[in-house]
């Protein structure tokens, strides 16, 4: 469950203090019961000319209003079946084959990198994905597409051959990326790599050229990432965060920023139960219409 409108849980303190002041005021005597006993001011309540109501239920208003500000703070469930848009959603994965990744340097990089890109297009599952390989040079390995099991079959035939040249160029992933977005809606690129060539001038070019277009970067570091490279890899990312190590965490800011301005997207993509709960303010609120003798 998640909370669409979240700032709306502020007015929950507000509410929460002007019940305990309703509660510590007392009777309602408009405001005769600091001069009139309590047994006078029982017997007026007797005649029917106090406010007879009780505690509890001059707090109704109160409870009815925390009920409409949970409602607006929007709990929702994820819907079991999302609709798909193919050119407002799509997220590509650039893959780093460099040497230092599929051998040599760490010998787990490769098998790290595959995992990582299995675990990514397993968790985005409804969205189209496609993939982008690179080293010195970037290729485009497959467009944006919804069957998880195209892009799994490619993974899992990477290999240290698999790329003809050497070097690691997360710049030209970049412009290959910006390439094929070029047109759609908004968009995302993740880059999974070790960190190599993320600190040249032209990747910092490029990753101001892909948020100019309204495209999300986001940065996976591989474990085994270390020292300079990690420190220039998470610099390509937004805000200059750090570099998520976890395929989870990313995916989680993906899902976010999908949904950020996007009201009609989050209506699709979630089951507001807002409405329900602050319907729920009805309840208390019957006290106040109850039938007086």
């Amino acid at each position: 469950m998640i909370l669409l409108r979240p700032w709306w849980l502020l007015a929950l303190p507000l509410l929460a203090a002007l019940a305990l002041w309703l509660w510590r005021r007392g009777v309602d005597a408009g405001g005769w019961q600091a001069v009139l006993s309590a047994r006078m001011l029982g017997g007026l309540a007797a005649l029917g000319w106090l406010d007879r109501r009780g505690r509890m239920t001059r707090l109704a208003p109160v409870a009815g209003a925390s009920a409409v500000a949970l409602g607006l703070a929007g709990p929702a469930l994820p819907r079991a079946e999302v609709p798909v848009f193919a050119q407002s959603d799509a997220v590509l994965l650039a893959l780093d084959l460099s040497a230092s990744v599929t051998g040599g340097v760490e010998p787990r990089g490769l098998a790290d990198l595959q995992a990582a890109a299995a675990q990514m297009v397993a968790g985005l599952s409804g969205r189209p994905v496609g993939l982008i390989l690179y080293a010195g040079e970037a290729y485009a390995a497959a467009a944006p597409t919804t069957d998880p099991r195209v892009l799994d079959s490619l993974i899992a035939v990477l290999g240290p051959q698999t790329m003809p040249d050497q070097g690691s160029s997360p710049a030209a992933a970049m412009a290959l990326a910006g390439q094929m977005l070029a047109g759609t809606g908004r968009a995302d690129l993740v880059l999974i790599s070790d960190g190599g060539g993320a600190g040249l001038p032209a990747a910092r070019a490029e990753a101001a050229r892909l948020a100019q277009n309204d495209i999300g970067l986001w940065v996976l570091s591989l474990d085994g990432t270390r020292g300079t490279d990690a420190a220039a890899l998470a610099r390509l990312g937004p805000e200059d965060s750090a570099a998520a190590t976890s395929p989870k965490a990313v995916i989680a800011g993906l899902e976010r920023a999908g949904l950020a301005g996007n009201a009609e997207l989050t209506m699709l993509r979630y089951r507001d139960l807002g409405p329900w709960i602050a319907a729920l303010a009805l309840l208390p609120l019957l006290a106040r219409f109850r039938r007086q003798a």
